[in-house]
């Protein structure tokens, strides 16, 4: 079965899948189609009416947002589970999953205002309040014992702070974390980080 994966090679939510389908033996049944979303007539609409990567396009439908897209390919593998289905690690993956993606989804929103808006019209106080939603987000995950398993995430941490050293290095994430520097250091070293390097 061959999937299709509508992409930005700059997505940390693209990434995110990748890295996963990397982790699941999947990549290689995956084809990456390139789109741009800030095109009003991108082809990504054809799949995904919000006009959003990542979507990845699947003989059992057209699956939409980085979480969905991983929770199919979990269900392709033979593997162990990365997204648990029940029992005591459930809760606790999904709960840090939940950080991790919000704070993609606010480094996209600060990295949006700032190369999106003309720059008379970037507002300031939303920069602010995305960048403390990063830090406390980072020192709530800092304070926690991160092992090296692999699940979704861990892969989704990995990618949201790559993303901070790609998009957002002025923030220096790793000042006063230096646990979570080395965790991070580690996990971006395995080949499935390295396979799916961002570039603009």
């Amino acid at each position: 079965m061959t999937m299709k994966l509508w992409y930005s090679p700059a997505s940390p939510f693209v990434r995110k899948v990748l890295v996963f389908a990397h982790e699941t033996g999947l990549a290689d049944k995956i084809a990456l189609v390139p789109g741009n979303v800030w095109e009003p007539d991108t082809e990504i609409t054809k799949d995904n009416p919000l006009g959003k990567v990542p979507a990845l396009a699947t003989p059992d439908g057209v699956f939409a947002g980085s979480y969905l897209c991983c929770e199919y390919l979990d269900s392709l593998h033979a593997g162990s589970r990365l997204i648990p289905l029940d029992g005591p690690e459930r809760w606790p993956v999904l709960q840090l999953h939940a950080f991790a993606d919000g704070m993609i989804e606010a480094t996209v929103a600060s990295i949006t205002e700032q190369l999106r808006r003309p720059k008379e019209y970037v507002y300031q106080g939303t920069l602010d309040r995305q960048n403390a939603r990063i830090s406390r987000t980072l020192d709530r995950i800092a304070a926690t014992t991160l092992g090296q398993t692999t699940n979704i995430a861990t892969i989704t941490l990995g990618c949201a702070l790559a993303y901070l050293d790609f998009r957002a290095p002025q923030l220096a994430w790793r000042e006063g974390r230096g646990a979570l520097g080395l965790w991070y250091d580690t996990f971006s070293a395995r080949k499935s980080m390295q396979a799916t390097l961002p570039h603009a």
